[in-house]
C-alpha cells in the first residue's frame, strides 16, 4: 500500500467537516487536516484526494471572506491533494477558471510529480486560431503534481540561534546551490549539488577564508521549467520562474528537501553564517495569459496577477517574464507575507534580496508598509534589487531606511575606470566611501549600499577581462540574448589567452577590482567563484545553463590559486579594517584626503578635468590609517606623494606582487597601513 493510501485509509466514512479559513493551505492538527484556499471568483471548488491513483473529489461548501474550507477528520501527512476551482472561462473579463485542469495548492509545503507542461495542463486549447479564448476540456489529474501534506513540527533544530551579523561586518556571497558543490571533490559525492553539499566543511572552511558572512543563494522557492526550455533541451537553472513560495525545489536535496534545506541553515548557523534568499515574489512561472494554469492563475486570474485595466485579458508585465504578481490585493500581500514569514519561522532564514523589488511596491501596493510593520519581517535582512522593467522602475536610493539595495552604480564604476575609460576618478571616489549621492538621505547611509562587481546576470569577473562580446551561443537564442552592454575587456584576445603579458594584466586587474570591493564602505557582495578565476566562456546570460558553463570547477591552475590567496588576505584585511569600512555613517571631511599622483591633495578643478586616472585615498582611522593607490590606466603611474603623506607606511598588499615606493602598473593597486597618531 503506497503512502498515500495509508493516510488516506477510511477517511470517506468521514463527512468534510466545515473547519476554518486560517491558516490556510494545508494543516495537521494530529487529529485531521484543515484546507483552506482563497478564490475571489471562483463559483465552487472541489478537494480533490488521492489513493491508489484514484482521485476522490469533496466539495468545500463552506466559504468564508473568499477563503474555501473544510476539515477531513483522520487524515494525516503523507496524504496528496490538488483542487479544481468551478467559475466562468472569460478571458475578456480576466477570467480563466477550468475544473478539467487539477491545481495545486499555493500553500502547499510539499508536492509530489513533476510539471510536465503538456497541451492539457493548459486552460485554452492550444493551436486555436482564437488561441486562448476557447477552454480546452481535457483532464490533466493523472499527471498533475499534486500537494502533500507534511507535518513540519518533526525536525530538531537543536540550540539553533541566528548569528545576526549587523550590516557593519556582513560580507556576501552569491551563489547557486547546485553550481557551486557539484565538481568539488572534497565534498561526500552523494550531496554534491545539493543544499547539504553547500553547507559541508569544507565548503564552510572555504567560505570563513573569504570573510564571508552571509550566502545569498539563486532561488530555491519551487522552480518551473517552462516549455521553450524543455524543447531546447534546458533548464531553468537560475531559478527565477517560482510555481510555489512555501517549498524549497526538491532538485537540490536527495530526498526530503524540507529538512535537508533546514540543516544546511543549522550548519551555516553554527558556523557563524547567514542564510539569505534571493525571492521572486514579482512574477511567477505561469508566464503570460498563454501560459499554462498550474496553480495561481487557476485560482483566480484576476486577483493573483496585475491585468491590462483596458484589456484585462492580458497581463501587465513589468518584469520581462511575461506577468506581475498582485500585491495590491489584500489577500495576494498576505500570501506573499505568510511566505515570508514561514521562511523566517520555519526554515530560519535570515534575510531575503528582493527581486524586481519595485515591480512588489508599484501603484497602490502596502508591501513596503507590512514589512516594516511586521514583528517577525522588519528585523531580518532586506536587500532590494530596486528595478524593474516598467516605466519608472529605476528607484536606487529610493527604498525605505531598513533596507539594503543593489548599487549597479558601484557595478559600472568600478568596471568602466578598471577598464582604463577616463574621467571616472571623482565616481571611483563617491562609490569607494559608500556612494553619498544614492543614500545620503535621513536614515539611510553607507551601510544601505550593497557594492558588487558581477553578480549572477552577466559576465563573471574573469569573462569581464578575457571577453569584449557575449558568447551566447549556447543559449539556444542565436546570441540575442544577454546585455551587450558589459564594459569589459579582452586585452587584445577574445577568450583564453597562453600569452604570459596578457595573463598577467587579466589576473592584475582582477585583483584590483576585488581590492576595492573589500575595501569600499558599504556592504560588499562577492559572486561565487570570482574569488578564483571562474569564467562561463564568455556566456552573460547563462540562466539556462545547468551544464559546465555554469558549475565551479575547483581544479585551480597557478593563476587561479594566486587570485584565491589574494583574495583570503583581503579578507584578513578587511576584518583588521572593520572599524573603518563597517562605519555606519559617511565619512568626514578630515577622515579622508583625495591624493593626485602628482602629489598634491585633488582640488575641484582636479575632479572635473579627465587628464589624469590614477587617484589616492587616505582614510584615517580610529586605530590604523589606510593608504590605498589606484590606477586605472594603460600606462605606469607613479605617485609622487609629499613626505607629509609619503612616510611611515607598511604595504599590505598590492595586486601586482611586491615593489618599493609607489610606482604603480596599468591596472595596479596599491594598499598600505600605519597606526593612526592621536588626534
Amino acid at each position: 500500500m503506497s503512502r498515500a493510501s495509508t493516510t488516506l485509509a477510511g477517511t470517506r466514512k468521514f463527512k468534510l467537516h466545515a473547519g476554518r479559513p486560517d491558516p490556510l493551505g494545508s494543516t495537521w492538527d494530529g487529529h485531521g487536516v484543515n484546507f483552506a484556499v482563497f478564490s475571489e471568483h471562483a463559483e465552487e471548488v472541489d478537494l480533490c484526494l488521492f489513493e491508489d491513483g484514484v482521485e476522490h473529489r469533496l466539495r468545500l461548501h463552506e466559504c468564508t471572506h473568499n477563503i474555501f474550507h473544510g476539515y477531513l477528520p483522520g487524515a494525516s501527512p503523507g496524504l496528496l491533494y490538488g483542487y479544481r476551482v468551478h467559475g466562468p472561462y472569460d478571458p475578456e473579463l480576466g477570467h480563466r477558471f477550468n475544473a478539467h485542469k487539477l491545481l495545486l495548492d499555493p500553500y502547499a509545503r510539499a508536492y509530489e510529480g513533476r510539471f510536465q507542461l503538456l497541451d492539457e495542463d493548459f486552460a485554452y486549447v492550444i493551436g486555436d486560431p482564437e488561441q486562448d479564448l476557447r477552454m480546452d476540456r481535457r483532464d490533466n489529474g493523472a499527471h498533475a503534481p499534486k500537494g502533500r501534506v507534511v507535518d513540519l513540527s518533526t525536525f530538531d533544530w537543536e540550540d539553533d540561534q541566528p548569528p545576526r551579523t549587523p550590516w557593519s561586518q556582513t560580507l556576501i556571497y552569491e551563489t547557486h546551490v547546485k553550481g557551486a558543490t557539484l565538481l568539488h571533490p572534497e565534498v561526500p559525492p552523494q550531496w554534491r549539488g545539493t543544499y547539504r553539499g553547500l553547507s559541508s566543511p569544507v565548503m564552510i572552511e572555504h567560505l570563513r577564508k573569504l570573510g564571508v558572512t552571509a550566502v545569498e543563494l539563486l532561488p530555491v522557492h519551487s522552480i518551473l521549467d517552462d516549455r521553450r526550455l524543455r524543447d531546447l533541451g534546458l533548464v531553468n537553472y537560475w531559478g527565477y520562474g517560482t510555481i510555489n513560495f512555501f517549498r524549497p525545489a526538491s532538485r537540490y536535496a536527495r530526498e526530503n528537501a524540507l529538512d535537508e534545506f533546514r540543516q544546511m541553515v543549522k550548519e551555516f548557523h553554527r558556523a557563524g553564517i547567514e542564510v539569505i534568499l534571493d525571492v521572486v515574489y514579482n512574477h511567477t512561472g505561469e508566464g503570460s495569459h498563454l501560459g499554462p494554469s498550474l496553480s495561481f492563475r487557476g485560482f483566480d486570474n484576476r486577483s493573483y496577477y496585475r491585468l491590462d485595466r483596458n484589456r484585462p485579458r492580458f497581463n501587465r508585465d513589468y518584469t520581462g517574464c511575461g506577468n506581475t504578481v498582485n500585491t495590491d490585493h489584500p489577500q495576494v500581500l498576505t500570501m506573499v507575507m505568510d511566505s515570508l514569514r514561514f521562511w523566517v519561522e520555519e526554515m530560519h532564514v535570515d534575510g531575503f534580496r528582493y527581486d524586481l523589488a519595485t515591480a512588489l511596491a508599484r501603484d497602490r501596493s502596502s508591501f513596503l508598509d507590512a514589512i516594516h510593520q511586521d514583528p517577525v519581517l522588519r528585523n531580518v535582512k532586506l536587500i532590494a534589487e530596486p528595478w524593474d522593467l516598467g516605466e519608472g522602475g529605476y528607484q536606487v536610493g529610493n527604498f525605505p531606511t531598513r533596507w539594503a539595495e543593489w548599487n549597479d552604480r558601484y557595478r559600472d564604476c568600478m568596471r568602466r575606470y578598471w577598464r582604463g575609460d577616463g574621467g571616472h576618478q571623482a565616481q571611483l571616489a563617491t562609490r569607494l566611501t559608500g556612494s553619498n549621492d544614492l543614500f545620503g538621505k535621513p536614515g539611510k547611509g553607507p551601510l544601505s549600499s550593497v557594492n558588487f562587481i558581477t553578480c549572477h546576470d552577466g559576465f563573471t569577473l574573469r569573462d569581464l577581462v578575457c571577453y569584449q562580446e557575449k558568447h551566447n551561443l549556447a543559449n539556444g537564442e542565436e546570441n540575442r540574448d544577454g546585455s551587450n552592454n558589459n564594459s569589459s575587456r579582452n586585452f587584445g584576445v577574445e577568450g583564453e589567452s597562453n600569452d604570459p603579458t596578457i595573463r598577467a594584466r587579466r589576473l592584475r586587474q582582477q585583483k584590483s577590482m576585488l581590492a576595492c570591493l573589500y575595501l569600499s564602505q558599504g556592504v560588499p557582495m562577492l559572486l561565487g567563484g570570482d574569488e578564483m578565476g571562474r569564467s562561463q566562456g564568455g556566456n552573460n546570460n547563462a540562466y539556462c545553463q545547468d551544464s559546465p558553463i555554469s558549475w565551479v570547477d575547483w581544479k585551480l591552475s597557478p593563476d587561479q590559486r594566486d587570485l584565491l590567496a589574494f583574495v583570503q588576505k583581503l579578507a584578513r584585511l578587511r576584518q583588521r579594517l572593520r572599524d573603518t569600512l563597517g562605519r555606519p555613517r559617511y565619512l568626514k571631511p578630515s577622515e579622508v584626503i583625495w591624493l593626485h599622483p602628482q602629489g598634491r591633495v585633488v582640488s575641484q578643478r582636479d575632479w572635473h578635468h579627465g587628464d589624469w586616472s590614477a587617484l589616492g585615498m587616505l582614510v584615517h582611522g580610529q586605530h590604523e590609517d589606510m593608504l590605498l593607490l589606484c590606477n586605472g590606466s594603460d600606462t605606469q603611474v607613479e605617485f609622487h606623494l609629499s613626505k607629509q603623506y609619503r612616510s611611515g607606511w607598511k604595504m599590505e598588499l598590492t595586486s601586482y606582487g611586491p615593489v618599493e615606493g609607489f610606482r604603480l602598473p596599468a591596472e595596479g593597486l596599491w594598499v598600505g597601513l600605519k597606526p593612526a597618531p592621536e588626534r
